[in-house]
This record gives structure tokens, C-alpha cells and sequence, in this order.
């Protein structure tokens, strides 16, 4: 018996080794797969990037390409079905977002182990996920 029946679980893949053993964990919480939702964030192209002064590069397509390669990802792993959103702007508030949209039970993600000065400096994305999700998170240590 599942201790999260029927919720859905939000699993952010950043193509990380880490966050791929993240949703392992998610699947094994679940009864039924369908319960899980995969997001994956990109980031904001800045105006002088030379792809968009150019216009050789848009969101339309980026989004496209990372659908694409999250799905064969997926495959490979043994994921394949699974829903696949794509997102673009900043990290934690796109996932906690997303969470907030699904009316979601539960965040499984990953966390890096960066040293305390680093995150200091850097912020988290786990750490701003925690503070601002409506539901629980779990943050995965390696």
C-alpha cells in the first residue's frame, strides 16, 4: 500500500545523474506512473546571446529539443509514458509553479551537496523550492 494515494508527484529532471535516481525513487512512491509529472526548466535566453540577435534560435524550438531529448532520456531509462512538461525561467519558481498548477501532493528532487559558502552565494534550487512549495518536498541526498 502506497502512503501517497492517488496524488501526483512532481519530479524535476535536470539531466543530472542525480535527478534521474530522483524520479526512481518518485516511481517507486506511486502506484500508478501516471501520477508522476516530469518538469524540466530551462533557462531564460538573454537579448545579447548571439542565437537571438540572429534569430537563430527561439523558445519554441528549445522547448521542442528538450521535450525531445527528456523523452529518449526517459526511454533509455526505462521511464518511457511518463508526462514531460517544459518550462523556461527560473528553476525553483517554475517548479514550485508547475507543483502549484498539478494541485500536487508531493517535489521529489535531488540536491547537490554544495558547500555551505557556495549556496550561500549561488542559492539552491532545492532550498527555494522548500521555502516556497505549497506541498511537501522531498530533497534527496546522494
Amino acid at each position: 500500500m502506497n502512503w501517497l494515494p492517488r496524488r501526483t508527484v512532481v519530479v524535476p529532471i535536470d539531466f543530472s545523474d542525480d535527478s534521474f535516481a530522483a524520479l526512481d525513487t518518485a516511481v517507486e512512491m506511486v502506484d500508478n506512473p501516471a501520477d508522476l509529472k516530469v518538469v524540466h526548466v530551462l533557462p531564460e535566453l538573454e537579448p545579447t546571446e548571439p542565437g537571438v540577435i540572429w534569430h537563430t534560435i527561439d523558445d519554441v524550438g528549445r522547448e521542442d529539443h528538450a521535450q525531445k531529448a527528456l523523452e529518449a532520456e526517459l526511454l533509455k531509462r526505462g521511464h518511457e509514458g511518463l508526462s514531460v512538461a517544459i518550462r523556461i525561467g527560473d528553476p525553483g519558481h517554475e517548479i514550485v509553479a508547475f507543483a502549484e498548477e498539478l494541485d500536487a501532493g508531493l517535489v521529489v528532487l535531488p540536491s547537490r551537496g554544495k558547500k555551505a559558502l557556495k549556496r550561500l552565494l549561488l542559492g539552491s534550487v532545492a532550498e527555494r523550492v522548500v521555502r516556497l512549495a505549497h506541498c511537501p518536498v522531498l530533497v534527496l541526498k546522494r
